[in-house]
């Protein structure tokens, strides 16, 4: 083999190392200590109990995604704080989904646009989203007599005494309203059947290790 093409080769290998690296810098960034700036009220992991984080506390951030941060306090305790309360971290409120995405032409456009919204939405221990996850039974775009549109949504949640269903609910609500063309939403939780793994994609299966 020339020198030239051991160049070459050689080339994919130090830029994925370099890569590499990059995520292992970020992700020791991400696992550094913050020090709240401000009171920031917080949802306790998985009782889903409100608590307030008194501002000079320090928090951890495990998760961040979809608009949303799971973090560990001083004490061991595991809370998600919400997108609008992103600056007692230090972060930028993102912007929706929704914001960045064009009114729909009708239902079958917009039953596509929830969709992704869904897509946006996890559990706060789990870094899949909820579509993914197999934790959808049921989403169902309705013209409304009046104009624009309702949309029924059916979910269950990893295990029955989970206490995030709630604020996973809200979560779900929010986001959908939030898109153009939604007048009405309707969430609920449901338990029958029971999720099990078998009900996750194959891409979220490949992501947490099952394939």
């Amino acid at each position: 083999m020339g020198m030239g093409q051991q160049s070459r080769q050689s080339e994919p290998s130090r830029k994925k190392r370099r890569l590499n690296k990059e995520r292992e810098n970020k992700q020791m960034k991400t696992n550094e200590p913050i020090i709240l700036s401000r009171d920031c009220e917080a949802v306790q992991i998985p009782s889903g109990e409100k608590v307030m984080l008194p501002v000079g506390s320090r928090v951890t951030v495990t998760q961040s995604l979809g608009g949303s941060y799971t973090v560990t306090t001083d004490q061991g305790y595991l809370v998600r704080i919400a997108n609008k309360d992103a600056d007692a971290i230090g972060e930028e409120a993102e912007a929706s989904q929704a914001e960045r995405l064009t009114a729909a032409a009708g239902p079958a456009d917009l039953d596509k646009l929830v969709w992704d919204q869904l897509k946006t939405c996890f559990d706060p221990e789990i870094p899949v989203n909820i579509v993914d996850l197999g934790l959808v039974y049921h989403c169902q775009v309705t013209p409304l007599p009046e104009g624009g549109n309702k949309v029924d949504v059916k979910f269950t949640l990893t295990a029955p005494g989970c206490g995030m269903g709630q604020v996973l609910k809200g979560d779900m609500e929010s986001k959908i309203l939030s898109l153009s063309g939604v007048k009405d939403v309707d969430v609920e939780v449901v338990f029958d059947p029971p999720w099990e793994p078998s009900m996750m994609s194959d891409a979220a299966k490949l992501q947490m290790g099952l394939m």
